[in-house]
């Protein structure tokens, strides 16, 4: 078995509380560290597709994760006008994999928070420096605190400061897109499913979550742009304003700025994921289109195998080799098919439409399909 004593996980979004708390769960001793100074989730909303539930349930927090938010059944493609193009079941299509869940993003992180109860946490921290030697790295942190560690996991998101000291310092891409998202009090009138209302050249979603809440995201091809707080919600509503009903109720729900959240869409790609005894988790190592929704549970399922590989290994390289040649194959697969679909929606609406309505749900089948197996 591999010699590791002592495991740091950098972050304390949905990537490192996963990592913590699997490691944490496989035996080993585990810190994490946060630069923010409480347990404050970046984002809106988020949809946990069936294949991180999976893993939420091995790790014992998947009832707190249903318990706050809301059991989504279906998957609609729907036009401007909210007419649906095509329509997935998703407990069909994911088996006994688990639900797919609506949740608020503050309330996902509270209901992984018990999965690190028993790990040291320590928050407004972040790693200034990283020297690695064949038997440990040696970590300095921003309060000028130092320790040493048998490997250390960069679960610091698309900016990770980990890959920026260890692996390479290229900035993540831009997808060419905007988005905007937020969280609405109420619920749109006959909202059931997940729908994507599908413009020219832009997309409206909505997913329904806990407490009659709905968390609605828009994606627009844009040049990247900056968007001031101010007028931020009335140059959404003046951008969607052809689109029909629903959109219409979610938008015209929210009552300020700052309700809205907008941000370039970004894509990282690494070469490497790990470099000695450091190694990168989620969106630090391969962030992705959201299209598919699947960047969470891809960061979770990284968790899970980074725990899993590390028991049994020889060597902590041996193990990080392993945890990259199961994770690749499947973390590619989903990049690939989050910008083909990316391509698809915001194409030409006649030929998308009537795609749609010939194969969309056979479509949407092949696509999840290869994540049904576990990791």
């Amino acid at each position: 078995m591999a010699k590791v004593e002592k495991i740091l996980v950098v972050g304390g979004g949905l990537a490192g509380l996963a990592t913590a708390a699997a490691l944490h769960r496989h035996g080993f001793t585990t810190e994490l560290v946060e630069r923010q100074q409480s347990w404050h989730a970046l984002g809106a909303g988020f949809l946990v597709h069936a294949n991180g539930m999976r893993i939420l349930r091995s790790l014992g927090l998947a009832a707190g994760v249903k318990n706050a938010g809301a059991v989504v059944r279906r998957w609609q493609f729907c036009d401007e006008q909210g007419n649906v193009l095509s329509e997935t079941d998703l407990e069909a299509l994911w088996g006994d994999a688990g639900p797919c869940i609506g949740i608020e993003r503050s309330k996902l992180q509270r209901a992984l928070l018990p999965g690190v109860t028993n790990v040291c946490c320590r928050l407004s921290t972040s790693v200034t420096s990283l020297v690695e030697d064949d038997s440990h790295v040696s970590v300095r942190f921003s309060d000028g605190s130092t320790g040493d560690y048998d490997l250390v996991v960069g679960a610091d998101g698309i900016k990770s400061t980990v890959r920026t000291l260890t692996l390479t310092t290229t900035a993540p891409s831009y997808l060419g897109a905007m988005n905007w998202r937020g969280i609405a009090p109420i619920r749109p009138a006959g909202l059931t499913a997940l729908q994507l209302h599908l413009g020219q050249g832009c997309v409206f979603g909505l997913v329904p979550m806990g407490a009659g809440c709905t968390y609605g995201f828009a994606y627009v091809l844009l040049p990247r742009l900056h968007d001031p707080l101010e007028g931020r919600l009335e140059r959404l509503r003046n951008r969607f304003a052809t689109f029909g009903g629903r959109v219409k109720e979610y938008l015209a729900s929210l009552s300020r700025d700052d309700q809205v959240i907008c941000s370039a869409m970004e894509w990282m790609e690494s070469e490497k994921w790990h470099s000695g005894r450091v190694v990168l988790v989620g969106d630090a190592a391969h962030a992705s289109s959201p299209m598919m929704g699947q960047g969470g549970c891809m960061a979770m399922e990284d968790a899970w195998v980074l725990a899993a590989e590390l028991g049994p290994a020889a060597t902590v390289e041996s193990a990080l080799a392993s945890y990259v040649s199961r994770r690749r194959p499947r973390v590619k697969w989903v990049q690939q098919q989050s910008k083909a679909l990316a391509k698809i929606l915001t194409g030409s609406s006649v030929v998308r439409n009537a795609a749609l309505r010939e194969r969309g749900h056979e479509a949407m089948r092949a696509r999840f399909g290869p994540l049904v197996p576990a990791p």
